[in-house]
């Protein structure tokens, strides 16, 4: 059964930085894309960056420049660095794994998201 637990969130003034960390199953970091995506309240939940297994990434434009996707297969984990937050920033961070047609938001796993708060 897979699995996807994040980590790291919290509450940070604008400009200062966080790192999220998602835990996965061995098997998924040895074969499926991953990703994180957010939502924040009243919003759609919006994909912020994935990254293949040979480490290629994307990024929304909103967070070029400012976030970096990067993953530990060794460690099965997943990881966001986040600098130059803004208020904007805000909202519940989710790891996702496993790209599929059938799946929510065209990812098969999610984990139960991290809260990330940056205030002015």
């Amino acid at each position: 059964q897979a699995q996807l637990v994040e980590s790291g969130g919290g509450s940070v003034q604008a400009g200062g930085s966080l790192k999220v960390s998602c835990a996965a199953s061995v098997w998924i970091t040895r074969t499926c894309e991953m990703a994180w995506y957010r939502q924040a309240p009243g919003k759609e939940r919006e994909l912020v960056s994935d990254i293949n297994w040979a480490g290629t990434t994307t990024y929304t434009d909103s967070v070029k420049g400012r976030f970096t996707i990067s993953r530990d297969n060794a460690k099965n984990m997943l990881y966001l660095q986040m600098n130059s937050l803004k208020t904007e920033d805000t909202a519940a961070y989710y790891c996702a794994a496993c790209r599929s047609l059938r799946g929510s938001y065209g990812y098969t796993y999610w984990g139960q998201g991290t809260q990330v708060t940056v205030s002015s």
